[in-house]
């Protein structure tokens, strides 16, 4: 028998995909510029399921990378299992994701050649498989940042200038 909701999805629902999200790396948006997106299957253990099902994930200061034409996930933080006892993982282990020979290729092409850096977007169920979206990003400098800030600022006002004057009609 397995303690009440164990098993029940936790986090929120992309309007987008349809898709229960598990955890994402917001700070990735802020830090880079997103070229392309890629979905890899990720390899992992059977506490590591059950800890990233119950939202127990962390992809701060993640990232992949292709060694020895495979692809890995480094410093994806995932919480050990509180009924796991000696079956539990290493919370920082590395973790070999699944993608196609092709694709591989491409990613190692673009990493090695363009200076760009492979940064997980966020985790989720698909198909009953944990995922992890990949990004294809390349570093912002600080001013980058500052401008994508105020564009975001801008396009707030905007916004709450319009909602106001539809309001008062």
């Amino acid at each position: 028998m397995s303690p009440e909701g164990v098993f029940t999805i936790t986090g929120k629902t992309d309007k987008n995909t349809g898709r229960k999200i598990l955890a994402q790396n917001r700070k990735a948006r802020h830090l880079y510029f997103i070229e392309d997106k890629y979905e890899a299957g990720i390899v992992l253990q059977g506490t590591e399921v059950k800890s990233v099902r119950a939202g127990r994930a962390n992809l701060k200061d993640s990232y992949a990378r292709v060694d020895g034409g495979e692809l890995f996930l480094y410093n994806m933080h995932i919480s050990p299992y509180e009924p796991g006892n000696r079956f539990n993982h290493e919370p920082l282990r590395v973790r070999k994701l699944l993608m196609h020979r092709r694709e591989i290729n491409r990613l190692t092409g673009y990493v090695q050649e363009k200076g760009y850096t492979l940064v997980p977007l966020s985790i989720y169920f698909s198909g009953g498989k944990v995922k992890v979206e990949l990004a294809l990003a390349r570093g912002k400098k600080d001013f980058d940042k500052r401008r994508s800030i105020a564009e975001k600022d801008a396009r707030r006002e905007m916004e709450r200038a319009f909602k106001d004057r539809q309001l008062a009609r």
